[in-house]
């Protein structure tokens, strides 16, 4: 993408100096920068400034040096920008795009379902499965499930070895392998009943028995 000399290279010595505000991203930012620096006169603090991005980026962009490949996402056709806007910041270099406030994204709240479990960590999971069982075993089905984002199935394969991978499971603490925060695994502790290690004073042992009492 050929650099266009209407606009203003970045000075390196500013490197360190260049922030990006805090703002709310539009869709697809990488594709909506290409688009604005393909259809607009914009400054590459101005694109920057609007996909949430640094302006050595845009500028590496405007010079073909990154995002090869990619179709710009145009932001006036998905309702993110009017033409207005686009055409009062050209006129104004030290203005900023606003976005359209309908173009937020609205956020959905977290269902109560199984917790999601990154793809590099699945390998991880039987084992975490397998430690938990082995180790706190009045935590209900349901319960490691949430913890572990799996399901009753799978747990019930690695209970009775019938897990495809069952010769190389190792029982291993879920909160280092990080597959489950310990606040939350004290959480689903406590709500079995059971009290946490290091948690309050030891249980006090049951008191012996009195002798019956023998008639006279």
């Amino acid at each position: 993408m050929p650099f266009a000399p209407g606009r203003r290279r970045v000075p390196l010595a500013r490197r360190g100096d260049l922030k990006v505000p805090p703002m709310a991203q539009p869709l697809m930012p990488k594709a909506t920068a290409v688009w604005l620096i393909e259809k607009t006169s914009l400054t590459f603090e101005q694109v920057a400034d609007f996909v949430g991005m640094h302006p050595l980026e845009v500028q590496a962009i405007a010079d073909g040096e990154v995002a090869q490949g990619i179709n710009g996402y145009d932001p006036v056709l998905n309702g993110q920008l009017t033409r207005d806007e686009i055409a009062r910041c050209e006129a104004d270099p030290s203005a900023r795009l606003n976005m359209l406030a309908n173009a937020l994204p609205v956020p959905k709240a977290r269902g109560k379902g199984a917790r999601y479990t990154p793809v590099s960590k699945r390998n991880d999971r039987p084992d975490g499965i397998a430690w938990l069982l082995r180790n706190h075993p009045q935590l209900t089905e349901l319960q490691v499930a949430k913890l572990l984002g799996t399901t009753k199935d799978t747990i019930a394969k690695v209970r009775d070895r019938t897990h495809w991978n069952s010769s190389n499971i190792k029982a291993r603490d879920p909160v280092i392998l990080g597959l489950v925060t310990q606040s939350d695994l004290n959480a689903a502790l406590a709500a079995a009943g059971e009290r946490t290690p290091g948690a309050g004073s030891a249980p006090s042992a049951p008191a012996a028995d009195a002798p019956e009492e023998t008639a006279a």
